[in-house]
């Protein structure tokens, strides 16, 4: 097997660049909202333990297969596998992963419409003097609009888009550069206010505090797979963005950073969410219930709740366009390199199909509310088979090649750099790829169909 490689392909220009982009497609609106919850229902401080563990267990080594595949074929995550396995049937992984990006960006899109709704209801200052189901009524009356929704979901896909547009180094490394750091700094800016409030400690102990009591083997499950998959896992977008990365860049420690990125703003978010909802004595709900119905509510009766609803809502859009920009990537990746599109046409065509399967999904919660297929709508039905059936399978696939079809000189030749760096747990890595990881990302497969919001 030849080391693959081409010159003329675009890619990142900088250590930190990778760093950032991958961890902008890592972190997204899952973090903010969900990983909190998750982790308070689930034992607190005993779920992050649990998680933290299945990060470093787990969720390096695989995240090391994907982008070893991709900067060993220098393809897009379809034809990473036409290279590296050739006249096999291994593409059918790089297949699902364009098809779970663009099932996952279709209705994805629709909930980053919503934060910049929110985003613009908050500079108007909208949430003044609303009580929790005013606040409810009016996101259930936005959602079913009939148009509103949908102008906030192109608006976000042509964003998405004209950033895609400009390339891999002037358009996703530029901007992710830019809007990673803007990140981090409104979170703690906004956990700073947190932490303040009265009866903070009492959201923090929600959140830290070790409740061992409380685990049971659906936690643990729960722990297992949002390690696996809060990462970007299964989807291509490691592998697209892996074939853009130099080949003097530490794959381990790329692999490390971007893990600890993504598991640092999943914690900080618990920090700026849980000590406000406790002090005002609310339940941590979940999902769009805390951010687009409680949080409005503790934002307009907090002292400064007007500039931190604001502050909120833009890092909440600079969450979901970091994670857009990624998604829509590698659809856009395959195309130009598949179908031999120039890049400005190969993202109008991908954005706009996209868009198109994406009225459907955000017309689910309006006028197609009453079209459901086996009891689900278009929006539950891309959000389940591109999380339970495509991420879950792809990423276990895609560890299985990596273990047992790439080879193990060809994926030491990647993550030591041809053996010019050194990786004394290489033999650790490639034990856990070929054994641990199948086992426990089948495990949360199976799971995935019988426990309910396990993924």
């Amino acid at each position: 097997m030849a080391n693959f490689d081409s010159s003329q392909r675009d890619g990142f220009s900088s250590k930190f660049g990778v760093i950032a982009a991958a961890a902008g497609s890592a972190v997204g609106l899952g973090n903010i909202w969900r990983f909190p919850y998750v982790a308070g229902e689930n034992g607190g401080g005993a779920f992050l333990l649990m998680y933290l563990a299945f990060i470093l267990l787990i969720g390096i080594p695989v995240m090391m297969s994907e982008f070893s595949i991709g900067r060993r074929s220098q393809k897009n995550t379809f034809g990473a596998f036409k290279v590296l396995a050739p006249k096999s049937r291994w593409s059918i992984v790089g297949l699902m992963g364009i098809i779970a990006a663009f099932a996952i960006l279709a209705f994805y899109s629709t909930v980053a419409g919503w934060t910049v709704e929110y985003l613009v209801n908050a500079i108007g200052d909208q949430f003044s003097g609303k009580s929790k189901e005013e606040l409810g009524a009016d996101f259930s009356s936005f959602a079913s609009h009939d148009y509103k929704p949908l102008i906030w979901q192109m608006f976000f896909m042509i964003l998405t888009a004209v950033i895609v547009l400009a390339g891999v180094k002037k358009g996703i490394e530029k901007y992710t550069k830019i809007l990673m750091p803007i990140l981090l700094v409104l979170i703690i800016a906004v956990c700073i206010r947190s932490i303040t409030l009265p009866n903070a400690s009492a959201g923090l102990k929600y959140l830290f505090y070790p409740v061992w009591s409380d685990i049971t083997f659906n936690s643990v499950l729960m722990a297992l797979g949002q390690a696996a998959f809060s990462l970007s896992i299964g989807m291509g977008c490691l592998i697209t963005y892996g074939s853009y990365i130099k080949k003097d860049n530490n794959l381990f420690k790329t692999s490390f950073q971007v893990a600890s990125a993504d598991t640092l703003i999943a914690i900080l978010s618990g920090v700026m969410i849980f000590p406000a909802v406790f002090s005002f004595g609310f339940q941590p709900d979940k999902g769009p219930d805390l951010v687009f119905i409680v949080l409005p509510n503790i934002f307009q009766t907090m002292p400064g709740g007007y500039i931190f609803s604001i502050i909120f809502f833009f890092l909440l859009t600079v969450a979901a366009l970091t994670s857009t920009i990624s998604v829509l990537e590698v659809v856009v990746a395959a195309f130009i390199e598949e179908l031999k599109m120039s890049r400005k046409k190969a993202t109008i065509v991908a954005a706009a199909s996209i868009s198109i399967l994406g009225v459907f999904a955000t017309l689910s919660f309006g006028q197609m509310g009453d079209f459901t297929i086996f009891g689900k709508t278009v929006f539950d039905i891309l959000n389940y088979v591109s999380a339970n059936i495509l991420l879950t399978f792809g990423a276990l696939l895609i560890v299985i090649f990596t273990g047992w079809r790439l080879g193990k000189s060809h994926f030491y030749d990647e993550v030591t750099n041809q053996g010019s760096i050194k990786q004394p747990l290489f033999k650790i890595i490639v034990f856990i790829i070929r054994y641990i990881a199948p086992v426990a990302i089948g495990t949360v497969a199976i799971a995935s169909f019988f426990v309910k919001d396990l993924l």
